[in-house]
């Protein structure tokens, strides 16, 4: 059933599935409260998007991740780099 999965997300997006649990191990040991890990893991998933992220965009993230009191998730993250 994950293999669907990683095949399916593969299929829509490009990235390798090897790439996806790589990110996915990466999330599992990363402190989400610490700037450092953050930008390594902004600066990880657009080179897996191959999508370039501003600086104005990566400080946004960051800033709402370290600072924010609201519960952030995939779908806030998707906003913010829609702006």
């Amino acid at each position: 059933m994950m293999d669907d999965i990683i095949k399916q997300v593969e299929k829509k997006t490009g990235v390798k599935g090897n790439d996806i649990q790589n990110l996915a191990k990466s999330l599992s040991n990363s402190d989400l409260q610490d700037e450092k890990s953050i930008r390594k893991l902004v600066r990880q998933l657009g080179k897996l998007a191959n999508k370039k992220v501003s600086k104005q965009t990566e400080d946004m993230i960051v800033n709402t991740l370290v600072n924010g009191k609201n519960k952030v998730d995939a779908s806030t993250i998707s906003k913010m780099l829609k702006k």
